[in-house]
């Protein structure tokens, strides 16, 4: 049985998998310490999995996570200290992120893609275990079969 830790890394791989296959340019972001400058410390920030790039659009970055919905009501629990970490980072240098999330019972054949600015909405309206969890209904979620492009994202 893998450990959290490795079912991170199984996501992201597959995540990378997912971005070969339709040709989606990213970097691939070190999570080690030693390439976090001591500048980005300070800020008390999150920093997420890849860096998207969308020639004429931007770029996007990307939290990638093994997650399993809660299947008695349909939703996923977000980690309410990441959250607000992300928002920092979001607000302090104007950047767009986004989660995704997959599994190995699902063979990562789906993602489910959220904006952390719907997250912080649904802060809001929804809570779990006295306010560390966000309850992000499935149905907030955009999600893609792992045939389908991530440029879909920007559509809508």
């Amino acid at each position: 049985m893998k450990n959290k830790n490795e079912k991170a890394r199984e996501a992201e791989k597959m995540f990378m998998k997912y971005l070969n296959q339709h040709n989606i340019a990213f970097w691939y972001i070190q999570q080690d310490i030693n390439t976090y400058s001591n500048a980005l410390k300070k800020y008390n920030i999150q920093r997420p999995d890849f860096l998207i790039l969308i020639p004429n659009f931007g770029s996007v970055l990307i939290d990638v996570e093994y997650k399993l919905p809660l299947k008695k009501y349909s939703k996923f629990c977000i980690c309410d200290i990441k959250t607000k970490k992300y928002e920092t980072l979001q607000k302090k240098f104007n950047l767009q992120i986004w989660y995704a999330f997959s599994n190995d019972n699902i063979h990562y054949s789906t993602w489910y893609f959220i904006p952390l600015t719907k997250v912080i909405d649904l802060r809001k309206q929804f809570f779990v275990n006295k306010k560390k969890y966000i309850s992000a209904p499935i149905n907030s979620f955009i999600q893609l079969s792992s045939k389908q492009k991530f440029t879909k994202l920007l559509a809508g």
